[in-house]
C-alpha cells in the first residue's frame, strides 16, 4: 500500500473523498464563502473559483475538482495526509449532497445603458495606441461604446446574425475593474470578421484590447485588417491535456464549430505563464485538425504592450524622415 495511505483505513479515505467543497467551506471556512446565486458560490480569497452542484472550477488558473480533498491539495497545497486529516473531523456527520439538475434557462443579455457620447472611451483607447478610425468604426457598428452608469468601455460580442450576446466591461477611469455584463454568453466574445467570408484563418487574442491592438499594428504596416478574422477570448484557462474539444476556450470552440472553413489558427496570447500554458494546451488539443501558429507579441507582456512600443518606434521614424525632408528642402542636405 502507498505510504500516504497507511495512516488511514480505506473507508476513512473514501469518506474524505466524498466531502464536497461547499460542505467543507461551510464547516471550516465559513467567512471565506460567498453566495453568488441560488446554487453558485465562490470564495472571498479567490473570486474566480466557482462552486456549483458538488463541483468547483478555478477559472483564472484553469483547473478544478469534484471534492474538498481536491481543493485542499490543488488550491491550499496540502499534502494528501494533511488534507485527509483536515476532513476527518467533519466526515462523521457528512452525507453526500444530492445534485440538483436544473433546467438551464437561456441567458438574456442585459447591456449596460449607453452614455450620450463616447469621448472617454475614444480617449482611453487612443492612449492605448488604438487607431482612431478603427475605434470609430466599432462604435458605429455598436460593438464598442461608453456606459452611462460607470463610464466603462463596453466591448460587445455578437452571434452570426449580429445579435448582441456578450459584453465585456472595462473601467477607463482608474478603477481596476474588468467583468462581464449580466447574462453574457461567453460563446460569443468580441470579434472582427473578415470581409471575405471564405477566409480560412482566425487570429486569437486574450482580450478585446489585444485584438484592437493587433488590428492597429496591421494598419500601421499597410495591411488591411478587414481581410482577417480576429477573435478575442473572455480570458483564458488551461483545460487538461486529455480534455474533449468542448473544453477548449468556449468562444474558440463555438467559432470553429460555426465556421467550418477555418483551417489555420494563429495564437497571439500573452507572454506570461498563463498565456504560454493556454497556447500549448490549445495546440495540443487541436493540432491534428488545424494548422496552429504560435505568434506571441515580439516584446512586452501582451499585444497592447507591443503596439505601444511599435507606435513609439513608428513615430520616431516619421519624425526623423520629416526632419531629413526639411533639411533637404532648406538645402542643408550633404
Amino acid at each position: 500500500m502507498n505510504g500516504f495511505y497507511v495512516k488511514f483505513a480505506p473507508e476513512t479515505i473514501e469518506q474524505a473523498r466524498q466531502i464536497d467543497l461547499l460542505t467543507y467551506l461551510q464547516h471550516n471556512e465559513r467567512d471565506n464563502l460567498v453566495k453568488i446565486s441560488r446554487n453558485v458560490y465562490c470564495t472571498k480569497e479567490h473570486d474566480s473559483l466557482k462552486i456549483s452542484n458538488g463541483k468547483w472550477y478555478w477559472w483564472s488558473r484553469g483547473f478544478g475538482g469534484h471534492s474538498a480533498l481536491d481543493y485542499l491539495i490543488k488550491v491550499k497545497e496540502y499534502d494528501f495526509t494533511s488534507a485527509v486529516e483536515t476532513l476527518v473531523g467533519i466526515s462523521v456527520s457528512f452525507s453526500p449532497p444530492s445534485i440538483i439538475h436544473e433546467k438551464v434557462a437561456p441567458k438574456i443579455l442585459t447591456l449596460p445603458p449607453k452614455y450620450v457620447n463616447n469621448k472617454r472611451v475614444i480617449n482611453y483607447l487612443s492612449k492605448r495606441g488604438i487607431d482612431r478610425q478603427l475605434i470609430l468604426d466599432c462604435i458605429k457598428r455598436g460593438i464598442i461604446y461608453e456606459s452611462a452608469d460607470y463610464h466603462n468601455a463596453i466591448f460587445v460580442g455578437q452571434d452570426a446574425q449580429g445579435v448582441a450576446k456578450y459584453a465585456a466591461c472595462r473601467s477607463i477611469t482608474g478603477r481596476d475593474f474588468k467583468g462581464d455584463a449580466s447574462g453574457s454568453d461567453k460563446r460569443y466574445s468580441f470579434c472582427l470578421v473578415a470581409d471575405d467570408h471564405s477566409c480560412q484563418s482566425v487570429h486569437l487574442f486574450e482580450s478585446a484590447i489585444d485584438l484592437l491592438s493587433y488590428a492597429t499594428y496591421l494598419k500601421l504596416r499597410g495591411i488591411d485588417y478587414k481581410a482577417e478574422n480576429l477573435l478575442s477570448l473572455s480570458g483564458v484557462y488551461q483545460p487538461s491535456k486529455d480534455a474533449p474539444k468542448s473544453e477548449i476556450p468556449i468562444a474558440l470552440y463555438t467559432y470553429l464549430k460555426e465556421n467550418p472553413q477555418i483551417k489555420i489558427i494563429i495564437l497571439h496570447l500573452d507572454n506570461d505563464k498563463i498565456g504560454r500554458i493556454a497556447t500549448q494546451t490549445i495546440m495540443d488539443l487541436l493540432q491534428n485538425d488545424y494548422e496552429i501558429v504560435d505568434d506571441p507579441p515580439p516584446t512586452g507582456k501582451d499585444c497592447n504592450d507591443f503596439l505601444l512600443s511599435y507606435v513609439r518606434s513608428f513615430d520616431r521614424k516619421k519624425i526623423q524622415k520629416a526632419h531629413e525632408r526639411t533639411k533637404f528642402e532648406r538645402g542643408d542636405a550633404r
